[in-house]
């Protein structure tokens, strides 16, 4: 709380007006990464959360926003009518939702190094499971014939989840890639895993 109010330039004693504990200011900074807004109509000073009340608050966030329709929906069919758009909305999504969300994935990323339980959360249930889930996709267009064969999917998947994450998000904070603009990050990434993966002729740009 000491270090933290020294950053913000604030007295610990004025801290301790906006939340009750360290606790209670790792939740509030929780909220206000979901929706800035909303942290606006909180009554201050912050209660200190009961236990297992900021990990429910971040699986709810999970449930109502971290889902990939897109994905699921491509698993939900057996064959593709077009690999390249198919493949193309799947990259476009993810892209997206970790654009969007980066910030709030910074935190619980950095948090869960201290949090058991958001740990076991954020690695094992959230991007494990999506990457078993796109893993499990490019083994079916793969065995359909609709993209290229790989020597692990697994890798493959984590290969598609690494880059989308650097370029929609790591990028920001690295002082030597100022220069790459959002929209060249964009469309680079996607048209690079697109030529990875879709054969030619087959709906890549």
């Amino acid at each position: 709380m000491t270090d933290v109010g020294a950053q913000l330039e604030l007295s610990h004693a004025l801290l301790y007006r906006y939340v009750e504990s360290k606790e209670a200011l790792f939740e509030l900074a929780l909220r206000y990464a979901m929706d800035p807004e909303a942290v606006s109509t909180l009554e201050v000073p912050l209660p200190t959360p009961p236990p297992g009340h900021t990990l429910d608050l971040v699986k709810k966030w999970a449930r109502e926003r971290a889902a990939l329709p897109i994905l699921s929906a491509a698993l939900a069919s057996r064959r593709s009518k077009d690999i390249g758009r198919e493949l193309g909305e799947i990259i476009d999504e993810r892209y997206q939702f970790i654009e969007h969300n980066r910030r709030l994935l910074a935190l619980m990323e950095r948090s869960a190094l201290d949090l058991p339980d958001l740990h076991a959360f954020y690695f094992g249930e959230g991007r494990r499971t999506q990457v078993r889930q796109l893993a499990d996709y490019l083994e079916r267009r793969i065995r359909s014939g609709d993209l290229r064969a790989v020597s692990d999917v697994e890798v493959a998947a984590r290969f598609i989840v690494e880059s989308v994450a650097w370029f929609a998000w790591h990028r920001k904070a690295d002082p030597d890639s100022a220069m790459i603009g959002d929209d060249q990050a964009y469309q680079t990434t996607k048209e690079l895993l697109l030529a990875a993966f879709v054969p030619e002729g087959e709906g890549r740009p």
